[in-house]
């Protein structure tokens, strides 16, 4: 961990040596305990369509040897973020709302070595509680997500399936995380669970993901820790 932050340093980030410090984040154990995958349910359902295509893609990562846990985000309200700014002037890097799971995600996200977010499809983009979520998640505890691999799957009853992969997949891109994809976009269609199950381009899909995934978190567990460029901030009104 010591080197770690000593490299950040020396790269001349030493916002982002603290932010490896306070919260924890580990290398992953080279011939120790297996890769862990988290997914991230967005569905208000709870084993519903968006379920179905997660469960897909975490059964063929458990073939694979990579632990897998599925987090399901519930139906009630999930708060937005505020633009508080407590996770830095805190130094905690975790959300001052501390009503749902969001720091108990960052918690898990450091010993994770890759991540699965689903999402139905609503008016063409992600649901509101996954975004506000992720939001939340990417600004307080992003060091504990960087550089690591990462997809997005949608369930949809027709169409809109490919803004909300983009509306998601754009949290992974601007934290140096690879996307992984599989043999076609990551969707599922079907009006229910069992609709989900029937369609066999879906079903074949989500199952290619997860054969892919496995294979990226076991390739990206055994690098070294990513080479850090200085980052520049500048804004567009002078």
């Amino acid at each position: 961990m010591a080197n770690r932050r000593d490299f950040l340093a020396k790269a001349g980030l030493a916002g982002a040596a603290l932010a490896a410090t306070a919260l924890g984040v580990e290398e992953p154990q080279k011939g120790g305990k297996a890769c862990k995958v988290l997914l991230i349910n967005g569905s208000p359902h709870e084993e519903g369509c968006t379920y179905t295509a997660l469960k897909l893609v975490a059964d063929e990562l458990e073939k694979a040897g990579v632990q897998t846990e599925m987090l399901y985000l519930g139906a009630g309200p999930v708060q937005d973020c505020t633009a508080c700014g407590y996770c830095f002037r805190s130094k905690s890097f975790k959300c001052v709302h501390k009503e749902d799971l969001c720091n108990d995600i960052i918690d898990k996200a450091k010993e994770a070595h890759g991540f699965v977010f689903g999402s139905p499809v609503y008016y063409g983009h992600p649901s509101g509680r996954l975004l506000s979520m992720m939001d939340r998640l990417f600004y307080a505890g992003g060091g504990a997500f960087a550089g690591k691999p990462a997809c997005a799957v949608t369930s949809s009853r027709r169409a809109g399936s490919l803004a909300t992969l983009d509306a998601i997949q754009k949290h992974f891109t601007i934290n140096q995380m690879p996307i992984i994809s599989s043999c076609y976009w990551n969707e599922v269609h079907g009006n229910t669970a069992d609709e989900v199950a029937i369609d066999q381009e879906g079903v074949s899909i989500m199952r290619q993901l997860g054969v892919n995934m496995a294979r990226a978190v076991k390739a990206f567990a055994a690098l070294p820790p990513m080479e850090q460029v200085p980052k520049a901030r500048t804004n567009f009104v002078r």
